[in-house]
């Protein structure tokens, strides 16, 4: 079975963000940058897969030079092959995105493509879905559990307040939830293996795929609102706290 896998590098949540001079970007000097969570358990499923089914596992990725670390955790984790397309300074957003990526696959034979259900820096949900749309396969989103027989796949997925079990034939595309899985580390023989594999790097201009301008501008970024310390409300009963707290809501929040 071949399968691909769509990764993106993304700061690290405990990261320290700050907002550029030009207020349409984040300062990107000191930030720990990191396979996004929900692509590291795409990987990890794709491994999986291959164990039971063979076939080789190629992770995707289009950001600039520094997203080869990303793809080359990957490959310690036991990925075979990694693409890294370079966006060349251009700005690119989900669609955009969506476009380059669809296109780079279209190349290939998938029988499956996984990816992460959304990335946690931007949180637009909208490329792996896109790429399914573009490449005219079925999606199934938010995945918690998966199953690969008999050319289909049949996925237990996440819904408001409960699951839903799909099933369609390959080629597909599904996009991880939380709890599918627990990502591996990688070992050191893995990461001194990864260091010596070469990334298949293509540029932009040389993909054949044009993705247009992007439809989805950045006018402006703020952090939010610094919020002020709580206060603990003084009384020597529950109704004399209730009380007090009536109180503030109404003559110092005026919310009641």
């Amino acid at each position: 079975m071949e399968i691909a896998v769509l990764l993106k590098q993304v700061p690290a949540t405990e990261s320290m963000i700050e907002i550029s001079d030009d207020g349409t970007a984040i300062k990107t000097e000191g930030i720990n940058w990191v396979m996004n969570p929900y692509d590291e358990m795409a990987v990890e499923e794709a491994l999986q897969i291959r164990a039971d089914a063979g076939g080789t596992v190629t992770v995707f990725s289009l950001g600039p030079e520094k997203a080869a670390e990303a793809l080359r955790t990957a490959l310690a984790m036991g990925a075979d092959t990694a693409v890294r397309i370079d966006p060349q300074g251009k700005p690119l957003d989900g669609l955009a995105t969506a476009k380059v990526l669809a296109g780079e696959l279209k190349k290939g034979a998938f029988d499956l493509i996984l990816g992460g259900h959304r990335a946690v820096d931007d949180d637009n949900f909208q490329v792996g879905p896109a790429v399914a749309e573009l490449m005219g396969i079925p999606l199934i989103s938010m995945v918690i559990k998966q199953d690969v027989a008999d050319g289909k796949i049949r996925c237990t997925r996440t819904i408001d307040g409960g699951t839903l079990v799909l099933e369609t034939t390959l080629p597909a595309l599904i996009t991880t939830q939380r709890g599918l899985n627990e990502p591996r580390y990688a070992s050191l023989p893995g990461i001194m293996k990864a260091k010596k594999k070469p990334i298949d790097t293509r540029p932009l201009s040389e993909t054949g795929t044009d993705p247009g301008e992007p439809m989805v501008k950045i006018l402006a970024m703020r952090l939010p609102r610094q919020r002020k310390g709580g206060r603990i409300l003084e009384g020597d009963s529950v109704g004399e706290k209730a009380a007090a707290l009536v109180k503030a809501l109404r003559e110092e929040a005026k919310v009641i």
